[in-house]
């Protein structure tokens, strides 16, 4: 497909912490440089490759009442058309309205669909009733529009729109035997640790206190990162069985055989970093970060659900959240503990964002004032890419700071490689990158380029 190229595997979950990319934009650029729109309100368009699981996009989106009012472009490029999808399903999850489902169900949906191999019974159903309403998005351009009109799948051509209306109906099928996500992990597990496998424990430890710990997601304790890198479940944040393969993070991939290469459906994502690194190792409510005895009191899940409620209230209300006072419950929290209702049983309509567009798979020249690529896309940074880049044009670039099979050698390798794709795509380093500390490196468009 067009601006989708293959690789090892989908990123289901980033490997750096969610941004709010108005915050890196370098320096905070003047109005004038802006693109004007028809009602004179100033845009900002971003270009984004290969985020993968939209956290960007989300983080930047709840936070936009922080900063000057601004039109935001997003334009999205992916290497599947199952992260497109999972754009659309978290896009639409987080623009439920309150009133609809409350932020702790909201939360602990997101969280779950996001991170999860295995989901509960009310979550597959409401991903099989998402899904029959993503297939008209697909297939009724004017129904897609009006119903959520910042998405704009124009650009999708109408081999892609198959595709993923394919990828929606395998969402929709309520059959657990078709993914069986519980046997591709064990297969992709035993592959990654080989001889280890039988003493694997000690090997989740090792890549825990030695590789994450020690590049600074120390808040991620043993007992949550085991379980997930046995089980693939990283978020149980409510009683409840988790027993129904999250179908979301099935995908297709060209692979060997005997008999020659096939395509074959499979789990191709993730076993080792965690789905912890994009939600759960930063937030601004510094309690959830203390320490008794140098352990960290609050785990990865309970930071998580706390930013995910925290980025929802401030879409919903357009104020920062405030922790309730303890013995308090917000009702805004806890809304409902009822199965989520269909589409048809629906009376309010979603949160609406009349100043936010996303679009996929853009082609625009001289356009773009921040660009992010994904250390799994950032060999597609070349020279012509300042051909799209707007006029002092900030460029970020994710690190490969918590990819745990990287070595320490490889860390500053890849930080001299970026640097130097950056400097041949016209972009300069707006600060001295740190492989040991930093998880981003930010470049401004040179003057020259």
């Amino acid at each position: 497909m067009a601006a989708v190229v293959r690789r090892m595997g989908p990123v289901w979950w980033g490997l750096t912490p969610a941004l709010d990319l108005q915050m890196h934009l370098h320096p905070p650029p003047p109005p004038e440089i802006y693109c004007s729109c028809s009602d004179d309100l100033p845009e900002l368009n971003i270009l984004l490759v290969g985020g993968g699981d939209g956290r960007h996009i989300l983080k930047t989106i709840c936070q936009a009442s922080r900063w000057p009012h601004r039109k935001l472009k997003f334009f999205i490029i992916e290497s599947d058309l199952e992260l497109l999808a999972r754009h659309m399903l978290f896009l639409s999850l987080a623009l439920e309205h309150p009133e609809q489902m409350g932020l702790q169900e909201k939360s602990e949906l997101f969280l779950e669909l996001f991170g999860n191999s295995l989901i509960r019974n009310k979550t597959a159903s409401y991903l099989q009733e998402k899904s029959e309403l993503f297939i008209r998005y697909v297939t009724d351009p004017d129904y897609q529009q009006s119903n959520v009109p910042l998405l704009n799948l124009s650009s999708i051509k109408f081999k892609e729109r198959d595709k993923l209306e394919d990828i929606f109906k395998f969402w929709r099928n309520a059959d657990p035997k078709l993914f069986p996500i519980d046997k591709y992990w064990d297969e992709k597990n035993r592959q990654n640790l080989g001889r280890r496998y039988d003493s694997r424990k000690g090997a989740y430890d090792w890549d825990l206190s030695m590789k994450l710990h020690d590049r600074g997601a120390g808040v991620i304790n043993s007992r949550e990162y085991n379980y997930w890198r046995e089980k693939g479940v990283a978020f149980m944040n409510r009683e409840g069985v988790y027993d129904i393969p999250n179908k979301t993070l099935a995908s297709q991939m060209v692979v060997p055989q005997s008999s020659g290469k096939v395509l074959a459906r499979g789990y191709w994502g993730d076993i080792t970093a965690s789905p912890y690194i994009a939600f759960g190792i930063e937030t601004e409510e510094e309690s959830l970060l203390q320490t008794a005895n140098g352990v960290h009191v609050k785990s990865a899940q309970d930071i998580a659900q706390h930013n995910m409620i925290s980025l929802f209230h401030e879409l919903a209300y357009g104020k920062i959240y405030s922790v309730p006072a303890s013995g308090q419950a917000e009702s805004e929290l806890a809304k409902t503990d009822s199965d989520y209702k269909t589409n048809e049983e629906q009376t309010v309509g979603l949160i609406t964002l009349n100043n936010v567009e996303i679009h996929f798979l853009p082609r625009f020249n001289n356009f773009f004032n921040l660009l992010y690529f994904s250390c799994s896309m950032v060999h597609f940074l070349k020279p012509e890419y300042k051909f799209i880049a707007a006029s002092k044009a900030t460029l970020v670039l994710e690190l490969t700071k918590f990819m745990v099979d990287l070595q320490t050698e490889k860390l500053q390798d890849y930080v001299t490689i970026v640097a130097k794709l950056a400097q041949e795509a016209g972009f300069t380093p707006t600060e001295t990158i740190d492989w040991k500390t930093d998880y981003i490196a930010k470049f401004e468009r040179a003057h020259d380029s």
